[in-house]
Parts: C-alpha cells; sequence; structure tokens
C-alpha cells in the first residue's frame, strides 16, 4: 500500500464512520478498487484508522465524555452499556461471516440499499420531545438492536442507530448526541478484537510501515472530524436523505456492474 492509498483509505474511513454511508461498505469498495484484495488492507492499518476516528468524537464530545469519567456511575453509562451488548454478541457470533460478505458485491448492494430506505423513513419523522434524561432502558435497547443490525456490510451503524433513536421520539440533538457517544465503546471494541488478532500472527514489515500507518491515522482523523460536523449540521436540518440519494446510486451502479460486467 503507497502512502496515497493510505491517505484516500483513511480519509474514506474518517468520513463514512460518521456520515450515514456504511465505512465498512466503503473500505470493502475501497480496497477491491486498489486491487488489495490479495495483500489486504493489514488488520494493523485498520486499527490505526478506527483509531484515528475516535479522536474527533473525543474533541467534539470532550465536555459530556469528561462528565462520563467524572461521575462514571450514572444512568447515561448504564444506558450506553445496554446499546453496545447487542453489537458486541453479533459481532463476536457472527465475525467470520461478516468478514466473507464484505468481499461480495450483492451483499454491500443490498446493505446500501437497506440503508438509503432507512435515511429516508427517518426525515419524515416528527421531531421528537423525548431528552437524554428521559431515555429509557427500551430505548437504549432497541437503539442497540440497530447498532448490532449495522455490522453487516453496507448497513450505516450512525443511519441505523440515528433513525431508531428518532423513532423512539428522542430530540435530534440528544439522538445524535447519544449515538455518537454509543460509538466510543464500538470502534474501541472493534479495535481491541484486531488487536487480539494481530497478537495471534506476525506483522509482516509490510504492515509495520509507519509512514503509512501515520498518513491513515492523520487522514482519518481530521475527515473524520468534519464528518462529525457535518452529520450533527444534517440531523438537525433533516437533511439524511440526500445521504439516501447516494447510497441508492451506489447500489444501483454495484447492480448495474455485476450484470453488465460481472463484477
Amino acid at each position: 500500500m503507497s502512502i496515497l492509498q493510505a491517505i484516500i483509505l483513511g480519509i474514506v474511513q474518517g468520513l463514512t464512520e460518521f456520515i450515514p454511508v456504511s465505512s465498512s461498505g466503503h473500505l470493502a469498495l475501497g480496497k477491491l478498487f486498489f486491487g488489495l484484495e490479495e495483500e489486504g488492507l493489514g488488520l494493523l492499518f485498520i486499527v490505526v484508522v478506527h483509531v484515528g476516528t475516535l479522536v474527533p468524537v473525543f474533541v467534539v464530545f470532550r465536555k459530556e465524555i469528561w462528565a462520563l469519567i467524572r461521575r462514571p456511575f450514572q444512568k447515561t453509562t448504564f444506558l450506553l452499556i445496554v446499546a453496545t451488548i447487542p453489537a458486541v454478541i453479533t459481532g463476536l457470533l457472527l465475525e467470520d461471516r461478516i468478514e466473507q460478505a464484505l468481499s461480495t458485491l450483492s451483499v454491500l448492494a443490498i446493505g446500501f440499499v437497506l440503508t438509503g430506505g432507512v435515511l429516508i423513513l427517518s426525515d419524515k419523522m416528527r421531531q421528537g420531545t423525548k431528552k437524554e434524561g428521559n431515555i429509557t432502558w427500551l430505548d437504549a435497547a432497541l437503539i442497540g438492536i440497530a447498532q448490532a443490525v449495522a455490522v453487516f456490510p453496507g448497513i450505516s451503524r450512525s443511519g441505523s442507530t440515528i433513525s431508531a433513536a428518532l423513532a423512539r421520539g428522542i430530540t435530534r440533538e440528544d439522538a445524535a448526541k447519544f449515538v455518537f457517544l454509543m460509538s466510543i465503546p464500538v470502534i474501541l471494541g472493534a479495535t481491541v478484537l484486531q488487536i487480539i488478532h494481530i497478537a495471534r500472527g506476525n506483522i509482516s514489515a509490510y504492515e509495520l510501515d509507519f509512514a503509512v500507518l501515520g498518513a491513515g491515522f492523520v487522514s482519518s482523523a481530521l475527515s473524520g472530524y468534519l464528518a462529525v460536523n457535518f452529520l450533527l449540521a444534517a440531523i438537525r436540518k433533516k437533511k439524511l436523505r440526500y445521504f439516501a440519494y447516494y447510497v441508492l446510486v451506489l447500489a444501483a451502479v454495484l447492480i448495474f456492474g455485476m450484470i453488465a460486467f460481472n463484477w
């Protein structure tokens, strides 16, 4: 992998981790586009760009995170744990199948279509009145289930969870805040899982290219910061449907390519 490829893939990861278009689906497409299916992205590179996407969350929501650190045994903390459990269970049980699905364009196309449909519906939902302090255990569990569904390629985690939160009557501002805080344990969990895989095997010299790793980290962090702020504005202004149009067009291109060119 070249430094330019690392920068591009880092930008893709940073933008799509938070913008509701599926980061896993776009990284899979990026890998295929650059012809890295044999060489692989490298587990260490994946870990680095995931850590990079955590940086903007800590920056933008530093006050909320600090409040949780100062008072860890509060309701919000336990709600976040409840919302995280479904994704953890699903990821551990179906990890191998998910990895296989990442290289299947038909699965990606289906995931993009589902994401598009969910985003269009979310913009049509009425403004909720439920504030952060009124989020219930059932709300957290249902949002967590939506997050668990999003472990499948092409389905956006942020899109699914935001839509679920809005459907439960949570205000757009508090839905966004809760969903972004949810992303922290999920991204950390995925990172730890990849680190375990690395510990079980040998890291190749290819993966220890620090220039490549640094380029991926910086580009994912910077693009992630832009994505977080962009998505917050889109949620407030009910503009999620524009992301829906994008993923639906992308799904149509993939379907056409599979039919016409046997991709």
